[in-house]
């Protein structure tokens, strides 16, 4: 899933970006409050991962643009404002959850994990599409009780059809939810990985579970 994280403290940045990374996010950072409000609106997010105290532009005024523009991200505040009354204020401006810092990157990764599925309306952390079954906490993946082992880019890629099961997703869609926004790679590499990851997870004597719509894009499962 794609994150963007907007803070400007460079040493909680770097670690961060290189946690979400290893956690299988695409993730964007910046750390100026006018560059962050311009990825936010310019590009679609499962999260933003928000600091408060900004160059540029704070973020409670980047919220606030981001809902008056109708963006529906979920945005998870990190603040070293602690008081109730700046927990409630952010909430009340749109924000989706709030981490006081300093907090274990445990809990962050659990709270952004919850988000990334309540934009998807996926509540269990485990997903059952006929014989295949995902665990969204562990990242392990079973078809028929056998595990199959996945690349983190293989496991992105089923998580995210898996996501949104019956529906058709475009190559161009999961190219943006998989890469960052200065990465090097092409559209094409969606064929390349959906070619992977159907050697693994299909077997000879079953249906294939990912479906290619052609001149459309790609579906999990059952789908009109």
């Amino acid at each position: 899933m794609r994150v963007l994280l907007i803070e400007d403290y460079r040493p909680l940045q770097k670690s961060l970006a290189q946690g979400l990374g290893e956690a299988d996010f695409a993730v964007d950072v910046t750390g100026d409050g006018e560059e962050g409000l311009w990825y936010a609106s310019s590009n679609e997010y499962d999260v933003v991962i928000l600091d408060l105290m900004l160059p540029g532009m704070g973020g409670l005024e980047i919220l606030k643009k981001l809902r008056t523009q109708g963006q529906q991200c979920h945005v998870l505040i990190l603040t070293a404002k602690d008081t109730v009354e700046d927990r409630v204020k952010g909430l009340n401006l749109g924000a989706d959850d709030y981490l006081v810092k300093p907090f274990a990157f445990e809990e962050l990764l659990a709270r952004v994990r919850a988000l990334v599925r309540r934009s998807y309306q996926k509540k269990n952390p485990r997903i059952d599409i006929e014989d295949l079954r995902i665990d969204l906490t562990t990242q392990q993946v079973f078809r028929k009780n056998r595990e199959i082992l996945l690349t983190p880019r293989e496991y992105s890629l089923l998580e995210y059809l898996a996501m949104r099961v019956g529906q058709i997703v475009s190559r161009t869609d999961l190219w943006e939810h998989l890469y960052e926004f200065h990465s090097s790679a092409s559209s094409n590499v969606v064929d390349v990985y959906i070619g992977y990851l159907r050697k693994k997870i299909d077997q000879s004597d079953g249906d294939s579970l990912i479906r290619t719509v052609r001149g459309r894009g790609y579906i999990l499962g059952a789908g009109s």
